[in-house]
């Protein structure tokens, strides 16, 4: 793993649903405030394409984008605010958050982190390092090893059911992920985010007990994506 944690089987449940559109929602509406256009705005090109794999419906959509570009009446002001620290077993772990109340957040990521160690910006980021992620299924015959290097790509690993993710500098993200689309590969997801540089290994009890503080913190609305060094 060493980068984006995803609880499985989170996307089928009913409640889980409901978190996973709000959390689009906010990403839609924090990508246009740099423009409603996705052809000219590849982070909101992005956030509408995961939208739309996630079947969310077209007026929840342009309604997002809308209310990011301060085209309705209202406003809504979501900030980034970014946790670092320990989960449980001493994993590294960062919290990205998108939140229209800072305080709210803040108190609601210190009470779950009482069961690890919340740490100062920079006390575990020094152990990732920021890159583009890409999650991809090939078309018929196609090589993830050839695919990398013709479309720039740094490296690759095996993603879930069949799909391969591929790692970018920050930078390359969107020029990658075109040259795969043009290539024939089915894109689920490219986003910016951290990768570990040093996963670890943990036994079944204290991985379990990792797991489930993970899954505390994806249960708070204002989490928005989390990176953990787990193998």
């Amino acid at each position: 793993m060493g980068a984006q944690w995803k609880q499985k089987g989170r996307e089928q449940a009913a409640d889980a649903r409901g978190r996973m559109f709000s959390k689009l929602a906010k990403e839609i509406i924090i990508a246009a405030k740099a423009g409603a256009d996705p052809d000219l705005n590849p982070r909101l090109r992005m956030a509408v394409e995961a939208a739309k794999k996630a079947s969310m419906t077209k007026d929840t959509l342009e309604r997002a984008i809308k209310k990011g570009a301060g085209l309705l009446d209202e406003k809504v002001n979501y900030e980034t605010v970014t946790y670092e620290g320990f989960a449980p077993n001493q994993v590294p772990v960062i919290v990205e958050c998108l939140t229209d109340n800072r305080a709210r957040t803040a108190g609601n990521v210190r009470t779950i982190f009482r069961r690890g160690q919340l740490g100062a910006s920079g006390s575990v980021s020094w152990d990732f390092k920021r890159e583009g992620f890409i999650e991809a299924t090939p078309p018929a015959g196609a090589d993830p090893e050839s695919a990398a290097i013709e479309a720039g790509a740094q490296d690759l690993e095996a993603g879930d059911e069949g799909a391969t993710r591929f790692f970018t500098d920050p930078a390359d993200l969107d020029t990658v992920t075109k040259a795969l689309t043009g290539a024939g590969w089915t894109i689920t997801a490219s986003k910016l985010g951290w990768r570990a540089k040093n996963p670890m290994s943990l036994g079944e009890a204290d991985r379990a007990q990792t797991e489930s503080f993970l899954h505390e913190l994806d249960q708070d609305d204002d989490v928005q994506e989390i990176y953990v060094a787990l193998a």
